[in-house]
């Protein structure tokens, strides 16, 4: 089953690289894509996700053949509610179009058209570390909005995706500095 969300930039083959190709040449530029692969602490902490609720359906099934349907019901949609946790989890984060950038949390995605922005630039300073409030020093890819304000944080370097990845976190930055330049 193909997932759409989990779709990065594609690697390049031999072939392709030697003739020049480019990296970020796409079929559709319309269409909603990750500029970066999910990383090994989001796609973990989502199959933790995913264990637990295997295991809340396997109760929920002992459950039934024992006779409460009622509470099997809670089991089923208390996994149901983990599954969509778990999906969320994995598909949060940046995401580029021709039309500009949509940034996806757990609850809540924010959208910003690309005449909206300003600049992206990849600023040092204090990043949280996994998203917990202890912050370390690192790297922060900014959105500066065109009417001024406060930058909007896209991507750090001690994020769940790039976290131990810092090569991911410079081909990630590239590319929305790509995606920047070719529709601001």
């Amino acid at each position: 089953m193909p997932l759409p969300f989990l779709t990065a930039d594609r690697a390049l083959d031999d072939d392709e690289a030697a003739a020049g190709a480019d990296p970020f040449a796409y079929e559709d530029r319309d269409r909603w894509r990750r500029p970066y692969r999910p990383g090994p602490w989001r796609v973990g902490g989502a199959a933790l996700l995913l264990l637990l609720a295997s295991y809340v359906l396997f109760s929920a099934m002992i459950i039934a053949i024992a006779g409460s349907v009622p509470a099997a019901g809670i089991c089923v949609a208390v996994a149901a509610l983990v599954i969509v946790c778990a999906v969320r989890l994995v598909r949060a984060g940046v995401q580029v179009s021709a039309r500009g950038l949509r940034q996806t949390g757990l609850l809540s995605s924010t959208t910003v058209e690309w005449p909206d922005i300003a600049a992206i630039r990849t600023a040092q300073q204090p990043v949280r570390w996994l998203g917990l409030p202890r912050t370390v020093q690192g790297q922060a890819v900014l959105a500066e909005p065109a009417r001024g304000g406060a930058p909007l944080t896209l991507i750090t370097s001690h994020s769940a995706d790039f976290l131990g990845r810092p090569e991911g976190f410079d081909t990630a930055s590239d590319a929305m500095e790509g995606w920047a330049a070719a529709y601001r």
